[in-house]
């Protein structure tokens, strides 16, 4: 393709789907913000609203008729670098505010991004094992299990829970990159993502109330 005829980068920014990925990079970087600053039942709110985000991207995108090659290749692309920085260095940077940016956190941080960058390169060369199966653990279940575990932070000192993050991190991460198969949700699973987005934000808002 001629550069003439090659569209511009902000054509595929207004492509619905991509605007939808947008919010979700959106919501990542406010999970960032407060993740930096220590407000961590906000920065969970962040994270569950950039799966959300990252789910409907896609749903958005098939049920558009007519959209081209290049707006589809775009969007992968698009969704995939979207996907390190909500699954990846957002955990990442959760994991090393919480350990009070201590320097022993940062091989955590690191192989937290590192699986990111790994199981999406691999993911875009080899796809899925078949239409409803992964191999390994995808990451956007990362974060959901960790916003799950982190309703049950006010149960342990700080420096206990920061331990117990590190390991699950750890351990999530070795999932991830495993050859495990495992299940593909899609289809009406989207409403029970929907719910519990809804529920645990309402949870994590509840408790940012309580502590203003």
């Amino acid at each position: 393709m001629s550069e003439k005829q090659q569209k511009s980068m902000l054509s595929f920014a207004r492509d619905l789907p991509n605007i939808c990925s947008l919010l979700g990079l959106l919501s990542a970087v406010i999970g960032i913000y407060f993740a930096i600053t220590g407000n961590f039942p906000a920065a969970i709110i962040g994270v569950l609203w950039a799966v959300l985000f990252d789910w409907y991207d896609g749903i958005i995108a098939r049920k558009i008729k007519g959209r081209t090659k290049e707006q589809g290749v775009f969007g992968a692309q698009f969704d995939s670098m979207i996907d390190i920085i909500s699954f990846g260095v957002l955990p990442a940077i959760l994991l090393l505010s919480y350990g009070n940016f201590n320097v022993w956190f940062i091989p955590g941080a690191f192989v937290v991004i590192a699986t990111s960058a790994i199981r999406l390169s691999y993911f875009n060369v080899y796809g899925l094992i078949d239409s409803k199966t992964y191999k390994g653990l995808a990451l956007d279940n990362n974060v959901l299990i960790l916003a799950f575990v982190f309703l049950f932070e006010s149960f342990f000192t700080h420096s206990t829970f920061s331990i117990f993050l590190y390991v699950i991190l750890m351990t999530l991460s070795a999932f991830n990159l495993s050859s495990i198969p495992t299940p593909k949700f899609g289809g009406k699973w989207v409403y029970v993502l929907v719910m519990y987005v809804l529920v645990l934000t309402s949870i994590f808002g509840w408790i940012l109330y309580n502590i203003d």
